[in-house]
């Protein structure tokens, strides 16, 4: 299917590592230019030289910190003088949270909570703020937003709150831009294999005394599809959703865990 993507443009935020990687290195495959963000300048550098080199399509590393006002300012219009204009926003710049040790109550701090919720769900919103005038000029855009599937269950009360307000913020948004031709959309990760996997793997391993094949086994019993979700797998749907094809799907919540929990959503 040709999802119409070829030379579209696309910020993905979280772009240097992890599911914002491999989300800039599948729309790049699709003919997508693509500027990739995030505070770590060697990284990013090296990722989108990495990127453009294995897709053949420009990606552009731009220093930027999602918790500042001014830094996201800098960034879309940095962008946008790149690539002339912006179609696609990818928000994926977050703190850490789905592969790390859960807080308790007592752990969590007014710091803490602050930090995540600055840095993802006003983050996210600094950035479509930022992109929506230009996009309403274009009369067209996406804005998908990566948030988790810890808004559906408990377990980890800070990363629960922040993906639960990036849903509402989800269905806020698309409702007042989509008139303007702008869907915006949520999708929502389970544990999923990045670069930090196998780190994570081999603590549990030494930590628990048994084989690094034994952990896996363990962490994909987790979904129906007894399978841990990769990255890639994310940047399939999220590459879904950037399509200008896409339009049925506005202010929606998508699960991609690989079938998590028992509940019924309907």
């Amino acid at each position: 299917m040709d999802l119409k993507l070829l030379g579209k443009r696309a910020i993905v935020t979280g772009g240097s590592r992890g599911i914002g990687k491999a989300i800039a290195r599948m729309l790049a495959e699709e003919g997508v230019i693509v500027v990739i963000a995030s505070r770590g300048k060697e990284a990013l550098d090296a990722t989108a030289e990495e990127l453009t080199n294995e897709t053949g399509s420009t990606v552009t590393g731009v220093v930027a910190d999602t918790g500042s006002d001014n830094s996201v300012r800098s960034l879309i219009a940095a962008a946008k003088s790149i690539m002339g204009g912006i179609d696609i926003l990818v928000n994926c710049a977050a703190r850490p949270g789905g592969q790390s040790t859960v807080s308790t109550l007592a752990e969590v701090t007014t710091e803490e909570f602050n930090d995540h919720m600055n840095v993802k769900v006003m983050g996210y919103l600094r950035c479509a703020r930022e992109v929506a005038p230009v996009m309403t000029e274009q009369n067209c855009g996406r804005i998908i937003n990566i948030s988790g599937l810890a808004s559906r269950s408990t377990g980890t009360v800070v990363g629960s709150m922040r993906n639960v307000a990036v849903s509402a913020m989800t269905k806020n948004l698309a409702d007042e831009l989509g008139p303007s031709g702008i869907n915006v959309t949520v999708i929502h990760p389970g544990m999923t294999r990045t670069e930090a996997t196998e780190r994570v793997v081999a603590d549990r391993a030494e930590a628990e005394g048994v084989s690094e094949e034994e952990i896996e086994s363990r962490m994909a019993q987790g979904n129906s599809s007894r399978t841990i979700i990769d990255a890639s797998d994310i940047a399939y749907v999220v590459t879904m959703l950037a399509s200008p094809l896409s339009i049925a799907v506005n202010g929606d919540g998508i699960a991609a865990g690989g079938g998590v929990g028992t509940a019924i959503y309907y």
